[in-house]
């Protein structure tokens, strides 16, 4: 860990890892002549039996075949879309995109054809490349629809149809790139609004990548089992280039399935296992279940919000590992903070770790832009070479997210303590203003999952004309429980909490609104309860 003693919430770039700008062809290109026999990709198939295997030689080859096929069909440039599951084909096409200087636009498998055709409009992609079926579904007919008088239209391509794929090969040279041309967009999960592009560059995706791994303690040879979804950073940026990056093999959980996965690790044994915390605990209940031993895993890493001590305890017991999350967002390539593998029990419970090597991590006010002090609330802001170049055609986002000093606005609000430590506290726009008072969501959320008849919980505020704006809690009843009267949540909540922070609706679902990447979106709750849509 960083050794610090900060007398104010703002962490200096940390330069502890090699730093080089370096495209993805030239980061394959160097592993492939330090390792080319060793293995670079695994399929996992559904039943958890291993599919096509390739070494660095071997990916790297049909990594050029299909980025030569792919400068036979497009000019430099072109915007691809690439709508599927996790499969080989995917990985292909990601890599011979970045070397015929093409720019990949991830599209999420379980989208409706409007959804699609408005990533396709949005990013100006001039074609689609899918896979047939994903998870039961077949896509060709909603790639059609979507594509439907688009310029996506004119090309139409099954990845799986490797004749197809490949076809005009032998046409294409692959192009010369530099590592601050983008290659990817990823389209954001939409909590507050609608999608926007994220261009992304190859130096950002690579190098911070290598960084989190480097930080992990990720050597040459060893396995990381990927469930995350390609069409995410956290699949196609952290698993397959971050892995790429430090010499690992990529095992790629084509389909999750907690049974298979967990039987996948005790017969492959892989050294890391990485996916949201769902997943894990998924992972560690069919272990129990089945009597199967994961112990393996040297490292089990998760993304996104802190870790429950009751998953990490979990964890700890089944894996015999604790869980070391990492911090980020889509337009930071994806690390802004991560855990260390020494931290503490209470660190890695209780913070997301420190700030990733060479960027600067800081917590400013939400009034005037200033750094706060030490454990002082605030938003978390970033500035460092893996954030995004901008929303695509959307200047005024953009502006809104990186200010003029390059800083960028997380839009989450947090702490950091002495050590550079920081902690989650809530999102800047979920804040409810009642009365001129400040209220956090997270805080009020934390508090109401103490609640044993609930199972999961939002917190958001409404309209309210005597307030400006009221606490409204939305809920899902833990299977088997009997529901609790409002009266009865009332008193709850009123001996954890201040009066002024109890909500004032309470509202049963039995489904939370999402989004692509399994997020509540509050604001969508809030304009269904203002529209009437709930009894409380």
């Amino acid at each position: 860990m960083y050794q610090l003693n900060l007398t104010e919430a703002y962490c200096p770039a940390q330069a502890d890892t090699d730093y080089r700008e370096r495209t993805i062809e030239e980061m394959l290109r160097e592993q492939v002549a330090a390792r080319p026999d060793a293995m670079a990709l695994r399929e996992m198939l559904a039943d958890g039996a291993i599919g096509r295997e390739w070494t660095y030689a071997e990916l790297l080859s049909d990594a050029e075949k299909c980025g030569r096929a792919l400068a036979a069909r497009h000019v430099a440039g072109t915007r691809i879309a690439i709508m599927g599951g996790n499969c080989p084909e995917w990985v292909m096409v990601q890599l011979g995109a970045a070397m015929a200087g093409l720019v990949i636009v991830t599209v999420n498998p379980s989208f409706l054809a409007r959804e699609v055709r408005y990533v396709l409009e949005q990013s100006g992609a001039g074609a689609v490349y899918y896979q047939p079926n994903v998870r039961g579904s077949a896509l060709r007919p909603v790639v059609d629809e979507a594509a439907a008088g688009t310029q996506a239209g004119e090309f139409v391509i099954d990845i799986e149809d490797h004749a197809e794929l490949f076809s005009g090969e032998r046409d294409g040279v692959l192009r010369a790139t530099k590592p601050l041309d983008i290659c990817m967009i990823q389209y954001t999960s939409g909590t507050t609004g609608f999608p926007k592009g994220v261009l992304l560059h190859q130096h950002g995706l690579v190098q911070s990548n290598h960084d989190v791994f480097a930080r992990w303690g990720l050597s040459a040879g060893e396995t990381v089992m990927c469930p995350f979804p390609l069409f995410h950073t956290a699949g196609s940026a952290v698993c397959v280039l971050g892995v790429l990056a430090r010499g690992g093999t990529i095992l790629l959980v084509s389909v999750f399935d907690p049974v298979a996965v967990a039987k996948a690790i005790e017969r492959e044994q892989p050294e890391v296992l990485g996916g949201v915390s769902t997943m894990i605990f998924a992972v560690i209940e069919a272990a129990k279940a089945t009597g199967t031993d994961v112990s393996s895993l040297k490292k089990v890493i998760s993304g996104g919000a802190m870790v429950q001590p009751e998953l990490n305890r979990a964890a700890q017991e089944v894996f015999g590992v604790p869980i070391l999350i990492v911090y980020g967002q889509t337009e930071t390539s994806p690390t802004i903070t991560a855990a260390w593998p020494t931290d503490s029990g209470a660190d890695l419970t209780e913070t997301i770790g420190q700030a990733g090597s060479h960027m600067e991590v800081a917590i400013r006010s939400p009034n005037d832009g200033s750094i706060c002090a030490a454990d002082e609330q605030g938003e978390i802001c970033m500035r460092g070479f893996n954030m995004m170049v901008g929303y695509n055609d959307n200047p005024a986002a953009t502006a809104e997210t990186i200010d003029a000093e390059g800083w960028l606005h997380t839009g989450d609000l947090g702490t950091m303590n002495s050590r550079g430590y920081v902690k989650i506290t809530g999102r800047v726009k979920e804040m409810i203003i009642r009365g001129g008072e400040n209220l956090f969501p997270a805080e009020i959320e934390a508090a109401m999952l103490e609640h044993p008849a609930i199972a999961e919980v939002a917190v958001a505020g409404v309209p309210d004309e005597k307030w400006g704006e009221i606490v409204a809690c939305f809920m899902r009843l833990a299977e088997g429980a009997e529901r609790p009267s409002d009266d009865e949540l009332k008193a709850f909540i009123r001996e954890r909490l201040s009066p002024q922070k109890t909500p004032a609706h309470w509202v049963w679902l039995t489904q939370f609104p999402l989004t692509g990447s399994g997020k509540i979106q509050k604001f969508a709750l809030a304009e269904q309860f203002s529209r009437g849509d709930f009894e409380s």
